[in-house]
């Protein structure tokens, strides 16, 4: 763990102890925890445990039950493909295939180089757009496969 970002976790934790009933505040720390590090790994939870006094395997318990916390390091750019209804009618597994194949990683890694993590989502909401992934919050829509590909290689330009 940086020095730096432990000190300001460590500082987080401290302003909620002061407060009565502090473990009630896990979630809070825990979102502070993966926005410095990005993920929350076993070193940080075992960090948080120690300064709040809170069992580790409470910080897991509440770490996996909620889908938000990443328990593994992510990309620099995550994408999500849709795999609703409309997407998937019109052809949504061809492109998360070719993500797949593209990246060499199936649904829940992240690239060798850190750059993409890919995850699956059920909806988002751009049926319109039919199929659509979502990279960093941004929708890109009407997708082929070999789009989809040119849309990875233009995020891989703009790594170097």
């Amino acid at each position: 763990m940086a020095d730096e970002k432990q000190q300001e976790l460590k500082q987080y934790i401290a302003e909620y102890s002061q407060k009565e009933n502090s473990s009630s505040y896990l979630i809070a720390v825990l979102h502070k925890a993966q926005e410095l590090y990005g993920y929350l790994s076993k070193e940080t939870m075992e960090f948080i445990s120690e300064e709040m006094n809170v069992p580790t395997s409470g910080i897991w318990g509440v770490a996996t039950f909620y889908h938000y916390f990443n328990l593994t390091p992510r990309g620099k750019y995550t994408i999500s493909v849709c795999l609703g209804t409309a997407c998937y009618v019109k052809g949504a597994k061809e492109i998360m295939d070719a993500i797949k194949d593209e990246l060499e990683i199936k649904a829940g890694e992240t690239t060798k180089d850190g750059i993409f993590t890919l995850q699956e989502a059920r909806c988002l909401g751009a049926c319109g757009l039919a199929p659509v992934i979502m990279i960093n919050g941004k929708i890109h829509g009407d997708l082929t496969p070999k789009k989809v590909v040119e849309v990875l290689k233009d995020y891989r330009k703009s790594e170097k």
